[in-house]
């Protein structure tokens, strides 16, 4: 490996975490990362002062053409979650460096600029001088548009950084799942628990409340709560259903204030990693 190509990999992972979180899609995020490799493999590098600004630049560039072509097309994104099944100290890690599904669909009802803006400042720390540059916008401009995104963030719920907590209510919600229990379903769910179903094979669904997320379970997923077990989705605690290699769904969750305030049913997912 040539010195330059070396230089490229020490930023990767980086880059790599930034494209994920602008675009919410791993096999997107990889290609907006290699063609950032091209662009540097073609310029002059030794006339970059600052190679991971420059680089990091060069995919929020990528990726916000990306985001512009997604919206133009009206094209809907299907979060493709990270899972792991493992089960021990890595999982930390996991949490400490992820984001969750329900903040990638909170992240895609913003413009492309706002999620930019928000994106490289609140989660990587980038100046609005250089956002600025990027979106061809003064700095103010730059600082209205993370503040605008912000507050949208804001809805989410924040999630509780308990992991055990989190393996709790999701086996908890497992085991009603399985046994039909409505009651015991309601019981582990927040009063304004929001449940998503997305899949390229279905037809996307939301619903508001624990009664009738606990009664959209019930109807489409006690069959294939049978066949789930606890996973790490993106982070936090989830459910895989089906093998790791071809999952039926994955099932990503927020756990909030001690309740499941998110549910987001994906049906065969494409995972990231």
């Amino acid at each position: 490996m040539d010195d330059l190509a070396l230089r490229f990999e020490q930023h990767r992972d980086h880059l790599t975490r930034v494209a994920y979180r602008m675009l919410g899609s791993s096999s997107e995020a990889e290609d907006a990362v290699q063609e950032a490799w091209l662009r540097l493999a073609r310029s002059d590098a030794t006339a970059v002062a600052n190679l991971g600004g420059w680089l990091t630049t060069v995919v929020a560039r990528v990726c916000l053409d990306l985001l512009r072509s997604r919206k133009a097309h009206g094209e809907e994104l299907v979060p493709e979650p990270v899972v792991t099944i493992v089960d021990g100290p890595e999982d930390e890690a996991v949490l400490a460096d992820s984001v969750g599904i329900a903040l990638l669909v909170v992240l895609e009802t913003l413009t492309p600029a706002e999620r930019l803006a928000f994106v490289l400042h609140d989660m990587f720390a980038v100046s609005f001088d250089e956002i600025a540059t990027i979106l061809d916008r003064s700095p103010d401009a730059a600082r209205q548009l993370a503040s605008r995104a912000r507050r949208r963030v804001r809805g989410a719920p924040a999630p509780d950084t308990d992991l055990a907590r989190q393996r709790e209510l999701v086996a908890a919600f497992l085991e009603a799942s399985r046994n039909g229990d409505f009651d015991a379903l309601v019981e582990v769910l927040a009063p304004d628990v929001v449940f998503r179903v997305r899949g390229d094979s279905v037809p996307s669904a939301t619903v508001h409340g624990r009664e009738q997320a606990a009664r959209r379970a019930l109807a489409r997923g006690s069959r294939l709560a049978h066949l789930g077990r606890p996973a790490i989705v993106n982070g936090g605690a989830g459910i895989l259903v089906g093998p790791l290699d071809d999952p039926i769904a994955v099932v990503a969750m927020t756990i909030a204030d001690g309740l499941i305030a998110t549910v987001d049913v994906i049906v065969r997912p494409r995972l990231a990693g």
